[in-house]
């Protein structure tokens, strides 16, 4: 019997374990996020936290009313945070968001065969039927529709805007909820950076 090959890479076997950190369902809520964040650095040892893979697992938007605070936080990680790994992966809310601004195709082919599922709720959901609606991914007109029920009865909640509770993201940006003119509320470039982060996170998942 031959011998085993040798560990091709000794000094990885030899490593010690990596941290890894998990956030999921930020959903707009800063100052939430933040306390989560500082409590995370007062209790992971230094040398750790510095270099740990921290994986962002989607849902950054609406509900809350910070959702470009917080998009900004996750933007301003990879400088403030050399050493460590950041992972952001798109949940259905961030999906929506980012159909809405046009970082997700909306005329591929592929995609519209599974819109009909959808198609008998166009009226109660309010889809978007504003500038550009035309070419939108269908989760982008749902995102920025108005719908028509006052009451989640599931979640024994009031709707904020739409299906997808996204006026707060709207205002969050300084515009009404639905605004085809979202991208006023960014003057000094933000707005692109923050349609960056969507696009990489949509194609990270």
């Amino acid at each position: 019997m031959s011998a085993p090959d040798p560990d091709p890479n000794p000094a990885a076997a030899s490593a010690p374990p990596r941290t890894v950190v998990c956030v999921g369902d930020v959903h707009g809520y800063f100052t939430k996020l933040h306390a989560l964040w500082a409590n995370l650095e007062a209790s992971i040892p230094a040398r750790d936290f510095r270099t740990a893979l921290v994986i962002f697992l989607g849902d950054y938007c609406d509900r809350g009313p910070d959702t470009r605070r917080v998009i900004d936080f996750f933007l301003s990680l990879p400088s403030a945070y050399p050493g460590q790994t950041h992972v952001f992966l798109a949940g259905n809310h961030d999906f929506a968001f980012a159909a809405f601004v046009g970082a997700v195709p909306g005329d591929a082919e592929s995609f519209r065969e599974g819109w009909k599922v959808y198609e008998s709720y166009e009226e109660s959901e309010g889809w978007y039927r504003g500038e550009g609606y035309e070419n939108m991914h269908l989760q982008g007109r749902r995102w920025a529709g108005k719908i028509k029920a006052r009451f989640n009865e599931v979640k024994g909640t009031e709707y904020k805007g739409s299906i997808f509770d996204a006026a707060p993201t709207f205002e969050s940006y300084g515009v009404p909820h639905g605004s085809a003119g979202m991208t006023l509320g960014c003057p000094d470039g933000d707005w692109e950076c923050d349609c960056e982060f969507q696009r990489r996170s949509i194609s990270d998942a």
